[in-house]
This record gives structure tokens, sequence and C-alpha cells, in this order.
């Protein structure tokens, strides 16, 4: 409650303090009630003195509106329980509220739902909110909620998260074997509550290719979009950057847009106005409160099936909750009730391994009883190579993430971010997705990555130039890499990251392409456009890279070829950009409706089914995912007419 009174205050303190709306005018597509607009006290002034008193009341009433969010942050730091259980989200509680194992087999199966997914990420968050119009559904998640926590609220704090290691932190660190750290989300909302923001639809391509029915798409991609989508407000280093774009010739420049269009373009964000993010958690307020329960701190171990008959049928699930106690929850025992597995492209294969579904010898040599024997879960994992390329500035650059992207035909694509270092002490502090701290350029073998290396580096770090952390950077991804790698477990704990390679450039094909997008990624450093905004002289494409290399803030061994040969320099500066997929294909894992082949009553529906990255990045699309299969599943029961 105490979100509402804040913004309730807000509104009745400036509301009456400006002019009454003429009648039918709206702000910001919203009505003006009476409620709001009942102090008119102004009367016939000059023009410009109303003009005056109505730019300062707007203005006034931007600061006081950004003061509430920042008191709505504070409130739900000490009363976050309250907030979220009093306001939108009554049916959100922790996993310790569910009855307990022992009870449960006492009283009979007293929790049974139409629907359980494992998982309320980017795509279990829309998925919930959609069955729920017409079925019981249980979302169980292994962390918090992202609503109370200001270091994911924030866009200025969006380097926090990722570098919090603790148990309880939203973003939970695994290393691949090709020594590359990466992250993988532990919150309510996924990815969606730890990625850079940035919202772009897939190409109409990748929607054919993997078999959606696109007037569905289509309908599912506005729903997101009206509630957590906006138009950001383009700063001067990432004006600078579409105008340099244009002049490496990715053009033409298609203004802003979701859609995926060769060229550049403007994409969307789920960061408002004030920079606080809008993640797939707030979806579920679209979502029936009467037929949807939430459960936080609800870690899976794995699916319970039932195998006395031809195939084996998923009945349910075992959890632990926050206080390690365990649980079950039971599916309705009807033929279309399913176990929805939407805990990503790590957590769902992995998942199905635990639940003893993969090589049949892998999960022997755990002890894993065998539900199915397939050898192809967790295979195919592939990860979208990214490089960067150092901008310098003569000016410490105000923080953004991408807001502007170039679609090349050469199968890459280009973004850029800036504003890691902000003072003269940032040398000191970890720089966001470019941190050794955080590990984002981490790239040394993992049993060299030792404590002494780290304090090493972090002070041969503050030896560099204070200027090398002043600008930004340029970003170069790799569109659908052909080179793949696979998903296998370490151990029998849930909590623990299965073993994970992607196989960066072992395609030459991937090493091709991102010498063609560093090529374009100097020539935009290089352009008038940012030389101009920067104030620094134009460089070579050889000091361009030997600056990268240098503010390239890892751990990893540089080799004297970095600055001279394209392809060792893309090799030794791989980095990630989260959007790993894989592990769950279609057509060997899951069945073209996502149902998990060779058993009953489960499916798979988030970014690991994917056998390409959809778009420049996939959360507008795993989000999507989530609201279609939702609205899929309805209407294959119900008609379709359901969930309209």
């Amino acid at each position: 409650m105490h979100e509402f009174v804040a913004i309730i205050w807000v509104y009745k303190f400036v509301d009456s303090h400006k002019t009454r709306p003429t009648s039918g005018s709206h702000i910001q597509g919203r009505s003006c009630s009476s409620f709001f607009c009942e102090s008119a006290f102004l009367r016939p002034l000059p023009a410009t003195l109303i003009m005056a008193l109505v730019n300062g009341a707007l203005v006034l009433k931007k600061l006081i509106f950004f003061l509430a969010l920042c008191l709505i942050s504070l409130l739900s730091s000490s009363q976050g329980k309250k907030v979220y259980n009093e306001f939108r989200y009554p049916f959100i509680k922790k996993a310790s509220s569910f009855p307990s194992v022992s009870s449960s087999s006492s009283s009979g199966h007293s929790h049974d739902y139409d629907y359980i997914i494992v998982g309320g990420g980017t795509a279990g968050c829309p998925l919930a909110a959609t069955l729920s119009q017409n079925f019981s559904v249980l979302v169980l998640e292994r962390g918090g909620v992202p609503f109370a926590n200001s270091n994911v609220s924030f866009l200025q704090n969006f380097h926090i998260a990722l570098a919090d290691t603790s148990p309880k932190s939203p973003s939970q660190p695994f290393v691949s074997t090709d020594g590359v750290i990466n992250s993988r989300a532990r919150v309510l909302g996924g990815g969606s509550v730890i990625n850079a923001g940035f919202y772009t639809r897939a190409s109409p391509r990748f929607i054919k290719r993997v078999g959606w029915d696109a007037k569905l798409v289509n309908e599912s991609y506005p729903w997101i979009e009206k509630q957590i989508v906006h138009e950001p407000l383009l700063e001067p280093y990432q004006m600078a950057f579409r105008d340099s774009l244009l002049d490496a010739g990715v053009s033409p420049f298609n203004g802003f847009t979701y859609d995926h269009l060769y060229g550049t373009k403007v994409g969307g964000t789920i960061f408002d106005r004030f920079g606080r993010r809008h993640s797939s958690a707030e979806l579920l307020s679209s979502g029936n409160p009467q037929k949807l329960t939430v459960l936080i701190y609800a870690t899976v171990q794995k699916i319970v099936f039932d195998t006395s008959g031809k195939k084996p049928k998923a009945v349910g699930v075992t959890f632990k909750d926050e206080n390690g106690s365990q649980h079950q929850a039971f599916l309705v025992d009807k033929p279309q009730s399913e176990v929805l597995l939407s805990s990503g492209a790590i957590g769902s294969p992995q998942m199905l391994l635990l639940s003893g579904i993969g090589p049949k010898a892998d999960l022997e040599k755990l002890n894993i009883p065998v539900v199915l024997n397939n050898e192809f879960v967790g295979k195919g994992m592939a990860d979208n190579p990214m490089n960067a390329i150092f901008v310098p500035s003569s000016r410490a650059e105000k923080q953004t993430l991408i807001e502007t992207v170039g679609i090349t035909k050469r199968g890459v694509y280009i973004e850029a971010s800036s504003g890691y270092g902000q003072s003269q002490d940032s040398i000191e502090c970890n720089h966001g997705i470019l941190s050794a701290e955080i590990g984002q350029l981490s790239t040394i073998p993992p049993k060299q990555r030792t404590p002494e290396a780290i304090q090493a580096f972090i002070k041969h770090k503050r030896n560099l130039p204070h200027e090398a952390f002043k600008g930004g950077f340029i970003l170069e991804k790799i569109a659908s890499p052909i080179s793949k790698g696979d998903l296998s477990l370490i151990n029998t704990n849930v909590d623990d990251n299965p073993s994970v390679s992607f196989n960066y450039f072992s395609h030459p094909y991937d090493l091709k392409r991102c010498v063609d997008g560093i090529r374009i990624a100097t020539k935009v450093v290089q352009s008038e456009h940012f030389t101009n905004y920067t104030r620094v002289d134009k460089q070579t494409v050889e000091k361009i890279l030997n600056m990268s290399v240098k503010a390239n803030v890892n751990l990893i061994p540089k080799n004297i070829n970095d600055t001279k040969s394209l392809e060792q320099f893309c090799k030794d500066t791989v980095i990630t950009i989260w959007h790993y997929h894989g592990g769950c294909h279609v057509g060997t894992v899951v069945s073209p409706d996502n149902k998990v082949l060779g058993v009953n009553r489960v499916r798979v529906v988030d970014g690991s089914t994917f056998s390409e990255s959809p778009g420049t990045n996939p959360q507008a699309t795993v989000m999507m995912m989530g609201r279609y299969m939702g609205l899929k599943i309805l209407r294959d029961r119900l008609g379709r007419a359901a969930g309209i």
C-alpha cells in the first residue's frame, strides 16, 4: 500500500498546483480524472505567465515523481513483503508457506494444479499470467522478488547485481569450460531483471523457421509492449553511435521500431524515463489472482513421474523452500495438466537431466533413475560471442545501455554502451558489463583464476590511465553462431551449475564474421560523428585495437598478434552478452509444440528450445513466447476465443 500512497500523494500535490486540463484531455494516455484535477484555482492570466507556471509545474511534477520513486524503493526495501503481497501481487508467497511433504501426505493432495511452471522468469511470468485466466497455476521460482531490490530496479545500478555473487543474488555466475564467465538469473522475472533492457522483436524468418503462427505472434508481442516497454530518450553518446553506424554503411536508418530490419534503428527498452526497470515479473499483475500462486525461494529438485504406464507421465514436482524443508506439488489428474519448464537454457536441460531424462550412461554415473534415455538433452548449446571495441573520450560519459543497433547483412550486430567509469575514483571500481570483478571479460582458464591473480590484475588496473575508462564501447555480436557445445551434470545438486561448453569460434565461419564485425566497429569509432562528439582525434585501426586490448579489463594472457591479427583479437577478447540458448532442441528433445518427447505432461517454454537467438537481443521474443504458448495451450483446450 505504501507505493500506492506515495503515488497518490505526488499526484494530489502536483495537480493541486496546476491548471485544470480542458474536457477530454489526457496525460500520457490516461484520462485526467476529477480526483486529480479538482484544484483549478488559476484564472485568466497573461499567456507568458501561464506557460511559465505550467512548465514550472511540469518540472516540479517530474522532480517529485522521481523523489517518490526513490521513496518507494526505500519503503520497498524495508517492507518489501507487504508491498508485493498487499498491492499488485497478493499471490506471491515464500515457499515455506506451502504445506510440507508430511502435511501433504497426511491430508492427501490438498494442492493440485492444472499447471506447474518451473521458473518464474522471462517466459514463465507471461506464461503464468495467461494460463491463470482459466486454470489454476503454480509458479515455482528459486529466487526472490525484484521489486524491493534497488540494485536491479534502476539502470544506474545495472552492474551491481552482476557483481553480487552472494547465494541470494539475482545473478548466479557460472564459468563455461571455454573459460568465459557468464551469468544466469536467479530472481522472479529472470533475465529481464538483470539484462541491459533492450527490446526488439525477432525477424519474420525466425518466426517462420520455428513454425509459430504469425498471427498469434503479432497478437502476443503488443500484449508485452503495452505493459512494460518504452521508447528510450536517446542520449548524445547513442546519437553519435547512430550517426556513425550510418557513416560506416549500416543503412538505412529505420527510426524507432521494434521490428528486425536491416540497417540502423533505435529499439525499445524496459527502462522508463526515470531509469526504472520494468521486468517480466510485472506481467504477473495481468494474471487472475484467484487462480495464480507464485512461490519464491522455491527450488525445484526434480519432476516426479509415474512410470507404471506405457509412457512415463509427470504427476508433480519436489522442491525445497528457503529453509531447506521439502515440499511436493501435484498436477490435477487430467491429461491436459502439465509441468512447464521455463528455467532457461541452463536450468531446463539441467532439470530434465536431474529428473531422469537424458543420456542413460551419464545418468547412471550419478545414480539418477533413468526415466527416459535421450542422448540429445543438453546438446547443441550455443552462445553468441561478443567482442568490444573501446571508444576513447575526453570526458566521462553518462551511463547508457543498449538503445541503438546496427543490423548488418554480414551476420553481425553492432551495439554500444557507455559510462562505466564516472569519476576519478572509478578506476578502482568495477566497470559494469566490462569488468574483471564481474568477470564478463575473464577468459583465463578457471584453474588459473586465483585470488592472487585477480588482486594482481586490480593493482595493474589502478595504474592504467584514467582516460581508458572515460569513454564507452562498441559491442560486436555474431548472429546465429554455428559453433556448438553441450551441457552435462557435474553432480545432483540443483543449486550447483552444470558443466557448459560453447566452443566459441570453433567454426571458421563464425570467426570470419567476427573479423567483418570488428572492421565495421573500427569504422564506427573512426567516424567524424564520434570523433567530433568525443573530442578525440581519429585513431588508426591498430591503435584502436591496442587500446581495446588494454582497456579490455580481463585476465587472459594477451597474444602479441592481437592488434595485427583480427582473428587473434576475436579469440582473445571474446566475451558473452548472455544470449546463450539450446539444450532442449525441437525435433530431438521436444516436439514442434514444445512437448518433451517420450513422456506425457511435460513441456519446455524458454530459449533452450531455440537453435538460434532471436533478433539482436532475445528478451522480447522470450517474453512473447510465454504469452504465445499460454494462448496456444488455452486455445487448444478451450477454443480460439480463449485468452482474449
